[in-house]
């Protein structure tokens, strides 16, 4: 099964090129467009490849959402734990399915 290629920017799926040339990176120009700003900013403030700029706002959100993450995590293994009927671990996977989701959007 082939993996399908995620864009550099944003994460989504990125639509194959037909024919020859180089993989697409991102799925939209404004992907490419926000790449190049973050790139060129780095190089202004002095930043290497693996650091990055983050709002506290926006540190504190994903924060949460880990946090959410893991608490929906904990609840399942308990759940299993007490009853590891097929009905109980399919609804606990599903209930922590839709909580995953939601830390991904």
């Amino acid at each position: 099964m082939t993996e399908k290629a995620r864009c550099a920017w944003c994460g989504r799926q990125v639509a194959a090129r037909e024919g020859r040339g180089r993989p697409r990176e991102f799925c939209r120009r404004s992907c490419r467009q926000r790449a190049y700003e973050s790139r060129r900013r780095a190089r202004e403030l002095g930043l290497g490849e693996t650091e990055i700029v983050l709002r506290r706002t926006e540190l504190a959100e994903l924060q949460d959402r880990i946090y959410m993450l893991r608490c929906a995590m904990e609840d399942v293994d308990r759940d299993v734990a007490e009853d590891d009927s097929p009905e109980t671990i399919r609804t606990s996977l599903d209930w922590l399915l839709q909580h995953a989701r939601a830390v991904a959007e």
